[in-house]
């Protein structure tokens, strides 16, 4: 079965757009460069996420024990950097790479003596934390199964971290992994959705899903009952991470790195780490497209299933269905991989990320199209073609039960319809990011629109 189905009507981000998104690597060692001669900070300077977290981690290199985390300020475009003690060199070099210098109390090291004390003492299934930056302390969610001896032992335990260090709430509903029976990618009953499209380590086309998904079945269709696509290579679950390489059976499978949204077509130029405070886009086959911010990194979750470590933590909803899905920028950088969560897109809630960076150096990947033809040639638009616009690829999604156009999709396995188009409510999401795309066509960021 091929995959090269592309729409007709799409915009998609063009490559040229990489140049902005790697600037970061060349303006901070100019910067500490120049901190010799200066005699006072420079002026915090805007910039992209993407530059943000480059600096930010660099910065982390380069401050040592005074580093104490970071965060990105989405309104002011500037990156916020935390650091200990009054050492005015440290101050020095963080300024002159562009950022907003913030003095806190907590180190990161007694942060993250802090998350190893909760995970001795408080490894509670429904419970999470992770760093915020942006308080300086862990904060810790606890679900609405944690009660009676689970709660007291959850709120001891902060409260034995001292004043300053944690702070824990209620969430709404039972965090779990979003995989259900239904639509997307099929196996075994269940349903998930497809990440990212990669080119395997020895060059064959493959994707990137969640990696409780490819724990549970090994075999994966595009509908509920058609002949599977791809086989699971490799799965981390639970453990330090959540993602699953599935490999394409037909080596001539084209995988083209986009994010197919229903409505446009996003190019995936890069994987990029998460920021504290980025803007991100979630896309899934049950709630299509959501959006909202990363609000920790490092995150430690406590599934029924058992522990996962290192996720990103942000506010943006999914539901069963949506695992796997992609956690990508309007500018075209992949982010993250669906895991789960609590709460819906009724009510809200938190939801967790695995970071593609991590998956992808694990199982020796890398973003970019795979196949015959690497990509959307003629033979993919004649596909585009027979898939039609998105209403007709619903339609015959319809009649199919989710068959081939409503399965997962070649842009980013999610599907023309297939629960996450209008049909399934994300018209409205769809319609936002459009005008995020409007935006960054206006805003000179490469961008094309072929509507």
């Amino acid at each position: 079965m091929s995959h090269k189905r592309i729409p007709k009507r799409k915009a998609v981000i063009a490559a040229g757009s990489v140049v902005a998104l790697g600037a970061a690597a060349l303006i901070l060692p100019n910067a500490m460069a120049s901190q010799t001669d200066a005699t006072e900070g420079a002026a915090p300077r805007t910039m992209k996420a993407a530059d943000a977290s480059d600096v930010a981690s660099q910065l982390a290199d380069q401050l040592g024990e005074a580093f104490a985390g970071a965060y990105y300020d989405t309104g002011k475009q500037q990156l916020i950097i935390n650091v200990v003690g009054d050492n005015n060199n440290v101050v020095l070099q963080a300024e002159q790479a562009g950022a907003v210098v913030r003095e806190v109390e907590n180190s990161t090291t007694e942060l993250k003596s802090a998350s190893q004390t909760l995970k001795s003492e408080a490894t509670i299934p429904g419970t999470s934390w992770a760093v915020d930056p942006r308080t300086n302390k862990i904060q810790v969610t606890a679900d609405s199964t944690v009660t009676g001896d689970n709660w007291d032992q959850i709120e001891s335990t902060v409260q034995s971290l001292g004043a300053g260090m944690a702070t824990i709430k209620k969430s709404a509903g039972e965090f779990k992994t979003f995989a259900e029976g239904g639509d997307a990618i099929f196996g075994g009953g269940s349903r998930c959705s497809l990440g990212f499209n990669v080119v395997a380590d020895d060059g064959s086309p493959a994707f990137l899903t969640a990696g409780h998904c490819g724990v549970a079945v090994a075999e994966w269709s595009d509908s509920e009952a058609g002949a599977p696509i791809g086989t699971v290579e490799t799965a981390t679950f639970p453990g330090e991470g959540d993602f699953a390489l599935v490999k394409y059976d037909d080596p001539a499978t084209e995988a083209p790195s986009t994010v197919n949204t229903g409505q446009q077509s996003v190019e995936i130029t890069q994987a990029a780490e998460a920021a504290v405070g980025q803007e991100v886009i979630r896309m899934g086959s049950t709630t299509g497209l959501n959006d909202g911010q990363v609000t920790g990194l490092d995150a430690t979750v406590n599934y029924p299933e058992g522990t996962v470590t290192g996720l990103i933590q942000t506010n943006v909803c999914a539901e069963p269905g949506d695992s796997g899905g992609s956690l990508f920028t309007a500018d075209g950088s992949a982010i993250g991989l669906t895991s789960g969560g609590s709460g819906d897109c009724t009510i809200g809630g938190e939801t967790f990320f695995q970071p593609v960076t991590t998956a992808l150096a694990a199982v020796g990947a890398q973003l970019g199209a795979g196949g015959a033809a690497g990509g959307a040639g003629e033979e993919a638009g004649g596909a585009g073609e027979e898939a039609g616009a998105a209403a007709g690829a619903g339609e015959e999604a319809g009649a199919a039960g989710a068959g081939e156009e409503a399965g997962v999709g070649e842009e980013a396995g999610v599907g023309e319809e297939a629960g996450a188009g209008q049909e399934a409510g994300a018209g409205d999401q769809a319609g936002d990011l459009g005008d995020q795309i409007d935006d960054a066509v206006d805003d000179g960021l490469g961008l094309t629109d072929g509507r």
